[in-house]
């Protein structure tokens, strides 16, 4: 297992170099001068050019790159060169935010799609199945923009129960702070839950009529027993595959998300960094999410681990 871990450790660091090596170069091929932008429509080409000497633009590329990347091992992400602070606290204070809105979102899609799946196979061909059906498709069907959309004018305009748009800390109430939640993790969840629910649902009725739990039956094992100790933990595999996959699906909406409730987290800043081609805020936040979703894969695979104890890796146990 230990063996396993740092090989694939051994992956996420040879991924996490090839993306550095590319969000550098397509951040340094992105149009406009970023000097034109700090110095103001009416810079002279002196000052344009003070500027560029200042910040190392006019250097190669290469020694841009190494000095950049140089920095990142050492945690010294630069400063921004817009708002002139360092990016590690902005990266970190926009990060948390979006984290918060992520894993609530990843947790609650999990077990809600998970419940919704289990209950739809058990149900199969009854009308529980049918409503999740029905609630999976409608969900499918529309997409996270149009779900935030609806949610800010019916329930903030309309009823008025919870804030449009904002983003409130924990020192500010509890109620506050989770009112301001609600809607953006709203939005992720319902635009996720269903491709969790319809894959748990097919895995878990193709796992009630495999041998092994025809077998559990005819032992005369308890129903329950049978669900959930046997066929409910081969069924989860698939799910956890998909999990993962969502979560590189969660970061780009929430980005979206973020526009549309004005969420000060990592998503917005991004689209700040590229609108004002802040090339540092850009490139650190780009790797940190690459890093993250790099993470989020390893965990899926340690997952199976756990979830199927015949799956080996290579002739490692993983028991």
């Amino acid at each position: 297992m230990w063996a396993y871990l740092i090989r694939r450790l051994g992956h996420v660091l040879f991924v996490v170099a090839a993306m550095a090596v590319l969000i550098f170069l397509i951040t340094q091929a992105m149009p406009g001068n970023v000097a034109y932008t700090i110095a103001g429509h009416f810079a002279t080409p002196q000052q344009v050019a003070a500027i560029e000497a200042r910040l190392g633009l006019n250097d190669p590329l290469w020694t841009q790159f190494w000095r950049w990347a140089g920095g990142a091992l050492r945690g010294d992400m630069g400063q921004s060169l817009v708002m002139g602070r360092p990016v590690g606290p902005l990266i970190s204070e926009a990060l948390g935010r979006s984290a918060l809105l992520a894993v609530s979102a990843l947790v609650l899609t999990a077990v809600v799609g998970i419940l919704l799946g289990v209950v739809a196979a058990v149900s199969h061909g009854r009308w529980p199945d049918r409503a999740v059906l029905a609630f999976s498709w409608l969900s499918i069907s529309l997409p996270q923009f149009l779900i935030a959309i609806l949610l800010v004018l019916v329930v903030a305009g309309t009823l008025g129960w919870l804030p449009a748009t904002g983003y409130a800390p924990l020192s500010a109430g509890l109620g506050n702070w989770a009112a301001h939640l609600i809607m953006p993790v709203g939005t992720l969840v319902l635009g996720l839950v269903a491709h969790v629910a319809s894959l748990q649902r097919s895995s878990m009725l193709e796992a009630l009529n495999a041998p092994y739990v025809r077998a559990a039956r005819a032992k005369g094992l308890k129903e329950r027993t049978v669900l959930y100790r046997h066929a409910l933990r081969n069924a989860l595999i698939p799910t956890v595959t998909v999990l993962a996959l969502d979560f590189g699906i969660l970061m780009g909406g929430i980005v979206v998300v973020e526009t549309v409730f004005s969420y000060p987290g990592l998503g917005r800043l991004l689209i700040f960094a590229v609108e004002q081609k802040d090339l540092p805020i850009l490139q650190a936040g780009v790797l940190a999410v690459t890093v993250i979703y790099a993470l989020a894969n390893l965990a899926a695979d340690i997952a199976y681990a756990f979830l199927d104890p015949r799956i080996r890796y290579g002739n490692l146990d993983v028991r």
